[in-house]
């Protein structure tokens, strides 16, 4: 095996692990947490977490497969396996995409609109908005599946669209690629940036409001310790900042992890000359690492489910604590016990008549 197929198969072993455990953390969060099931973004985040357990079990140990066979073209790769896994790459990807951006709907609804929320996003909007995108994913991934433009692609050492067959299928798949990119991707994309950015503008302008006041307050204590002084400062610093990271993250993990593989997808059908292996397993590797980042951008930093965790994490230790000193709390019992029995009688010896 060449040395860079055997750092991308790590660094996917290592994206499933991660992608594995911390979705099913998530899950875990949302069962025992009846506020999490409440909230209306609660099926987006459910939707999303389905999408990347599903392909943490699927499409990335077949691509695993795939890089531990040296590159070489799987068997049976136009088999009914790959063809499913094929048609599970773009109908979860695709899904992935459109849900996140409509969390970001979401989240700009909740912040611009923060009183009337409540109506204006309700679970049955929530679900008529999730139907969209599984409708949307299914489209696309069915008619690529029709068309025969699913199967194992060595440039990705995956089973996905197959696009060698654009030279063969001509104009069809490529304007089939362009729209799915199109509508996927760059929607999603734009979705995102607009919403995100909506609302930085927003909390930006609501940290002016409270800057603006505790400036005054510091003004008016005069008698106030400079120490206390810098910390108000240094929290306004923070609040600011906090902010505009949050959103960073949003849109920049977004972009890191799809624009490579989506940029090699488009190149790879207009370009003449061939794109380099290593490069496009590493792209693929990138859409990957989405389904493992994914849990931590949107749920787990989060209050309620730290909050969630830091309980289950509490009662297991608890529990655990209480399994393995039980023995010794019992072989300790049983000692004072027989000590107990041993001195009542010594006692009775002892008060016994002509003793």
């Amino acid at each position: 095996m060449h040395v860079a197929d055997a750092a991308c198969a790590a660094l996917l072993l290592g994206i499933i692990a991660v992608s594995l455990l911390s979705n099913l953390l998530v899950l875990i969060c949302f069962v025992h947490n009846p506020g999490i099931r409440k909230q209306a973004p609660a099926l987006f985040i459910l939707n999303l977490t389905f999408c990347n357990l599903l392909q943490s079990v699927s499409n990335m140990p077949l691509t695993l497969a795939g890089l531990l066979a040296s590159g070489q073209q799987q068997r049976g790769s136009g088999g009914g396996l790959c063809q499913t896994v094929g048609f599970l790459d773009t109908f979860l990807t695709t899904n992935s995409m459109l849900t996140m951006a409509a969390l970001s709907i979401d989240r700009w609804v909740a912040v611009v609109f923060p009183l009337s929320y409540h109506s204006r996003v309700r679970r049955r909007d929530a679900a008529a908005a999730l139907g969209y995108t599984w409708a949307h994913s299914l489209c696309f991934s069915a008619a690529a599946s029709c068309r025969s433009w699913v199967g194992y692609h060595h440039l990705y050492a995956s089973c996905t669209l197959r696009g060698a067959r654009a030279k063969g299928g001509g104009l069809h798949f490529v304007v089939f690629t362009v729209a799915l990119h199109g509508l996927s991707f760059l929607l999603a994309l734009v979705a995102m940036c607009v919403t995100y950015l909506k609302v930085l503008q927003v909390a930006r302008f609501h940290c002016k409001r409270i800057d603006v006041i505790t400036m005054q307050t510091l003004l008016l204590l005069v008698d106030i310790h400079p120490s206390v002084r810098q910390k108000c400062l240094d929290e306004q610093k923070q609040r600011r900042q906090r902010s505009t990271n949050k959103i960073s993250t949003f849109i920049g993990t977004f972009v890191l992890c799809f624009t490579p593989y989506v940029v090699t997808r488009l190149v790879e059908l207009f370009s003449p000359e061939h794109i380099n292996t290593h490069w496009g397993v590493l792209s693929k590797c990138l859409v990957y690492s989405k389904a493992a980042s994914d849990p931590f951008v949107y749920s787990l930093l989060h209050h309620q489910y730290r909050k969630t965790c830091g309980l289950l994490a509490r009662k297991v230790l608890g529990r655990s604590r209480r399994d393995s000193f039980s023995p010794a709390l019992k072989a300790n019992a049983r000692r004072n016990q027989e000590d107990q029995l041993a001195a009542n009688a010594t006692s009775d010896h002892s008060q016994a008549p002509g003793s």
